[in-house]
């Protein structure tokens, strides 16, 4: 999939959305993409699942693994395009990602972790995280949506399907909120804690 393509498949869901956001990461932004939406719809999903898997054909994965929730979908159209098995971590009770439900690694199994946007990497970090406590190999890293414009430093083969240069903020430094916006959280980690 060519970088125009992506972006008209995200605008035509209405994915990309402009305001002030406060992201899952705490940073603050004027665009939010939800992925979600596009995610809804399987054929969407199995098209950006197939274009992701082709990034990362050459790196003998053996299992897919994503944070939970936002990466649970994409992941999983990955592993089906790749023939491999698609897990998730999600927080524990503490707040901790770890590797719940009955799922496990092999000692040294490949891994290639997948989410759908990274803003500060974050939750990918701590997805390598548990796929190595657990005995797992990260061997690669991939999402649908890089914000940072290609910024984002990684220890293994990363990339993205589109780079977006989409600017964010710590809340102290944020020039929306020094203009009187109020930011809104439309990210599912508020939905508990937000009602």
């Amino acid at each position: 999939m060519k970088r125009d393509d992506i972006l008209k498949l995200l605008e035509s869901v209405g994915a990309i959305r402009q305001g002030h956001y406060e992201l899952s990461s705490g940073r603050h932004s004027g665009t939010y993409i939800q992925c979600a939406l596009v995610l809804a719809y399987p054929p969407h999903a199995e098209l950006l699942g197939g274009a992701l898997a082709s990034l990362f054909r050459d790196h003998a994965v053996e299992c897919v693994m994503s944070p939970a929730l936002g990466g649970v979908i994409i992941a999983h159209e990955v592993a089906r395009a790749l023939g491999v098995r698609a897990l998730f971590v999600e927080r524990d009770r503490s707040g901790q990602m770890s590797l719940r439900r009955g799922f496990e690694l092999k000692n040294g199994e490949r891994v290639l972790v997948i989410e759908d946007v990274w803003t500060t990497g974050s939750s990918t970090r701590e997805t390598m995280g548990v796929v190595e406590q657990e005995g797992g190999l990260v061997v690669a890293a991939g999402a649908i949506i890089d914000r940072s414009g290609g910024r984002l430093e990684w220890n293994v083969a990363a990339r993205a399907l589109l780079e977006m240069n989409v600017p964010s903020y710590e809340p102290d430094d944020c020039p929306l909120c020094r203009a009187g916006e109020i930011a809104t959280r439309p990210g599912s980690r508020f939905s508990r804690a937000h009602p």
